[in-house]
This record gives C-alpha cells, sequence and structure tokens, in this order.
C-alpha cells in the first residue's frame, strides 16, 4: 500500500472484503493508518470519504453501515475498488474484474477503469475473458504454460493474434510481435 499499489482480488469475498463489517469499514479498511491520530480513528473522517466514494461508484445500499455480505455481487465488487480509490493508490490490479457480475455493473466498471487512466492512473488488467481484454486494454501480454508468448499493442491485439501466441509451443519460433503477450494479463490505459 505504502508503494502505491492496489489489488482487487479475484476472490472478492474470500480475499477482498470483511464480509461481516460494515461498507463504511470495508471501504476505509486500506487507508487506516490516515485516519488515526493518537490512536483513536476519525470515524466522522471516514463517514464522510466513504459516502463520497460510494456516491461517486453509485453503490446500491442502504446505508455506510450495512454489512457487505448483504450486497449484490457487482456491488461488492465496487467496494472493493472504492477501498483503493480512498487509498489513493497509483496502479490498481485488477484480477477478474468482472467475473460474477451483471451486464450493468461490468459496464460502470469499465467507465470507472477508463476514469482512472484518463486521471493518469495506471490500471493492470487480468482476465481470462477475451472480448473483455481486447476491449480495454493499450497492450495485452499473453501467457502459456506459465510463462510470457508476447506482447501485443492494442492494434496488433485481436482474437487470432492473441489466440496464436497463447497454443504456440514452449520454445516455438515464428513472428514475434514488438510486444509479447497473454490472454491472462493486460495493461489497460
Amino acid at each position: 500500500m505504502r508503494a502505491g499499489l492496489g489489488l482487487v482480488p479475484e476472490d472478492r469475498k474470500g480475499q477482498g472484503l470483511v464480509l461481516d463489517a460494515s461498507l463504511q469499514d470495508n471501504l476505509t479498511l486500506a487507508r487506516l493508518d490516515r485516519d488515526t491520530r493518537g490512536g483513536l480513528v476519525d470515524r466522522r473522517g471516514q463517514r464522510r470519504a466513504a459516502a463520497e466514494v460510494a456516491g461517486q461508484l453509485k453503490v446500491r445500499m442502504s446505508g455506510l453501515g450495512q454489512h457487505a455480505r448483504t450486497l449484490s455481487g457487482g456491488n461488492q465488487q465496487k467496494i472493493v475498488i472504492g477501498k483503493w480509490l480512498l487509498a489513493d493508490t497509483r496502479l490498481l490490479i485488477l484480477d477478474e474484474p468482472t467475473r460474477g457480475i451483471d451486464v450493468g455493473a461490468k459496464v460502470e466498471i469499465y467507465q470507472l477503469v477508463n476514469e482512472l487512466t484518463a486521471a493518469g492512473r495506471a490500471v493492470l488488467m487480468i482476465s481470462s475473458d477475451l472480448p473483455e481484454v481486447l476491449g480495454m486494454s493499450d497492450r495485452v501480454l499473453v501467457m502459456a504454460q506459465g510463462r510470457l508468448a508476447g506482447e501485443l499493442s492494442a492494434d496488433e491485439a485481436t482474437q487470432d493474434a492473441v489466440m496464436e501466441l497463447a497454443v504456440r509451443p514452449a520454445g516455438a519460433s515464428g513472428p514475434r510481435h514488438t510486444n509479447e503477450s497473454a490472454m491472462e494479463g493486460s495493461d489497460v490505459r
């Protein structure tokens, strides 16, 4: 966190949220050191910051005291992302960010990613959803058999080009792209 890195894990329920904690506590967890003075937590400041980011992300909730467990998958994902927005991360790593959420929440997360990159933040998206990777990436890194198989620019990244790199036998020669890439990882701008 001190290095400015944030991780939205693939398993949001097991690794990204404290399910029986309030939305306010989940949102402010990664910035607890900033909200603590002399061993006391500034709950009013936390509430203000949590309300602002929950509003920005359009989290559908009954209130900040609601437990994370009671939210839909898409709103839970927004809380995990919001935690890192409040922590002011410079690089946000998104591991399967839209798995298990509805189409409307997916669109909102895509818009948020675009806003983050437009504001100068870096986003590294790891996804097995090839259309998502192709639609969101400036650069695609393709992993195959645990190794980097190639890198493609957004212009080079097509379904065929990604699949060619993904299924190429290890050590096989052939046309290498300037960038070497994998369906598992993509650098989103």
